[in-house]
């Protein structure tokens, strides 16, 4: 079944939903490569409309955190470049922009781990958020603040004593601090209680309903993420093997099965059905 095939009208609507012409972020059929030698991402595309919610889906190894360091600029830090294709945002080409001016242009990443400075504040950590912005930041405090009051009840705690989901909460304010366009989120439910998670997409949510904010998130906990966002990508060995609205990849039999736990009758092997059904429908 091809990408083109799973168009599902009556699927949740959006901004700029199903319009390519209303992408705020186009990757265009880049390849990744680390070291000069590994290939990671293989004539992967993908768009995300502005002012939805997009997931990226898949299991580990998948390419998906690849894709948000191509997108953020950071792959010269590992050895990683572009070796083809192109990414576009805001209608500009930032294949080759280094990642400080990507951030200004509006690219926030909210990295895979949370990463907040262990010895600083809360209100110190989100201080350094804001670097890019000139004069006060304030008005942008107050903003974090009002989706996640909790912050502004531990602005004077150390970040390194804090919860892991307090410091996800923090890591998301962190990056809401550049004031972005686009915000982009690498499994923000990593090592998160159920009760946890439900809280944090719950915000991403209202912050794209409330705001309008465009939102990339990459996700193993498919359902979830489905939960709130609007279009969702499947990938497999650094390709996009099946993307759909959200509603409709919901319901899809083999993401069902694969990815949401649900379905299977348990007549085979599960590396027999996957390799059958993915030959089959996706390739």
């Amino acid at each position: 079944m091809t990408t083109d095939e799973l168009t599902a009208p009556g699927a949740r609507p959006g901004p700029g939903a199903g319009a390519p012409d209303g992408a705020l972020l186009a990757i265009n059929n880049i390849e990744v490569i680390y070291d000069d030698v590994i290939l990671v991402l293989r004539g992967l595309s993908l768009s995300v409309p502005e002012g939805q919610i997009v997931a990226l889906l898949g299991s580990n190894g998948a390419g998906k955190s690849t894709t948000l360091k191509a997108v953020s600029g950071l792959l010269p830090s590992e050895q990683g470049e572009v070796s083809s294709g192109s990414i576009t945002f805001n209608g500009q080409d930032i294949t080759r922009m280094d990642a400080p001016e990507r951030v200004r242009q509006g690219l926030s990443l909210c990295m895979e781990g949370r990463h907040v400075f262990p010895h600083l504040t809360v209100a110190e950590n989100l201080s350094a958020g804001g670097y890019t912005k000139n004069g006060s930041i304030s008005s942008q405090l107050d903003f974090v603040y009002e989706f996640f009051p909790k912050l502004h009840d531990m602005r004077t705690r150390t970040a390194g004593f804090l919860s892991g989901g307090e410091q996800q909460m923090l890591a998301i304010g962190r990056a809401l601090m550049a004031e972005p366009k686009l915000l982009m989120l690498d499994e923000p439910s990593l090592g998160l209680a159920p009760l946890l998670v439900e809280e944090i997409f719950a915000t991403i949510g209202r912050l794209n309903a409330e705001t309008g904010l465009t939102v990339l998130v990459i996700e193993q906990n498919a359902q979830t993420a489905l939960s709130v966002a609007h279009h969702g990508y499947i990938m497999e060995q650094g390709r996009i093997m099946l993307e759909d609205e959200a509603r409709a990849l919901a319901e899809n039999p083999d993401v069902k099965e694969f990815y949401l736990g649900i379905g299977g009758d348990g007549k085979k092997s599960y590396r027999d059905v996957k390799h059958y059904k993915r030959r089959k429908r996706w390739l």
